[in-house]
């Protein structure tokens, strides 16, 4: 086990994963390349992974890199039937990390050798350096997830993630090189709406989703936000949502 330090704030940690492909509820097997995120999202429901692993610092300040998981996914997938994989559950596949270790790339080439279908989960535009390999999927979905239209929201709730901007060309991109594009809105946070126009165009199918973890209870009382805590908040979002795709011909599906 090897500790390295990327800046004064993430701890990273090089582990050896005992296994890799993982069975789900959401998917059939899912793959974490990584465990712990960069971004530091208040709300993140994986921060429940810290009981597992030993660290003492706050979500989004270590990681653990599980350098072996190519090697793992190379022997594994051959004694497991052909399912869908869902990259990642509980790390963001794509956190900057991904730029030095490239596990999440290793992954995907053995999972296209194979056959094997992919929905990878990311809010990161790093996702477009694996291009090539993700428009040779026979069946690939790229989910962009996206908060707000707001930056200024998204650096209170997602402190260290890319910008709003830089995912929704990310979005426009892959839909244009062929490859099926979801937007998730989860969790559905303030300013949410107006993201409606910018992807119009960019994406085949759009989830939303409310606040559904209350680790982020804090951050809402601390900038005077707790009025988009509320289902009142969620309903009307919903129908204003649900409203501008409709007019723009975009599906959709709210998942509350």
């Amino acid at each position: 086990m090897v500790q390295k330090k990327v800046n004064d704030v993430v701890k990273v940690r090089e582990v050896t994963a005992k296994t890799i492909l993982s069975r789900s509820r959401v998917s059939d097997y899912t793959i974490n390349p990584y465990i712990g995120c960069e971004h530091g999202c208040t709300y993140c429901y994986a921060r429940f992974m810290k009981r597992y692993t030993g660290h003492r610092e706050e979500w989004g300040e270590f990681v653990d890199v599980k350098i072996n998981a190519v090697t793992l996914l190379k022997r594994e997938i051959k004694r497991r039937r052909v399912g869908k994989v869902w990259i990642s559950g509980v790390c963001d596949p794509y956190q900057p990390l991904e730029n030095r270790y490239k596990l999440t790339r290793g992954c995907l080439e053995v999972l296209l050798r194979e056959g094997w279908p992919v929905t990878i989960q990311t809010k990161s535009p790093l996702i477009l350096r694996d291009i090539e390999i993700l428009r040779e999927f026979r069946e690939i979905e790229a989910v962009l997830s996206i908060t707000t239209s707001d930056d200024e929201i998204r650096r209170i709730f997602e402190p260290n993630s890319p910008p709003i901007e830089e995912r929704i060309e990310a979005l426009g991109r892959l839909h244009s090189e062929g490859i099926k594009t979801y937007a998730m809105i989860a969790p559905l946070l303030p300013k949410a709406e107006e993201l409606v126009k910018q992807l119009e165009g960019k994406v085949d199918h759009v989830l939303i989703d409310k606040m559904n973890y209350h680790y982020a209870d804090w951050v809402y009382r601390k900038y005077g936000l707790e009025y988009a805590m509320s289902w009142t908040f969620f309903n009307q979002k919903k129908v204003e949502l649900g409203n501008a795709l409709r007019e723009r011909g975009i599906p959709y599906q709210v998942l509350f």
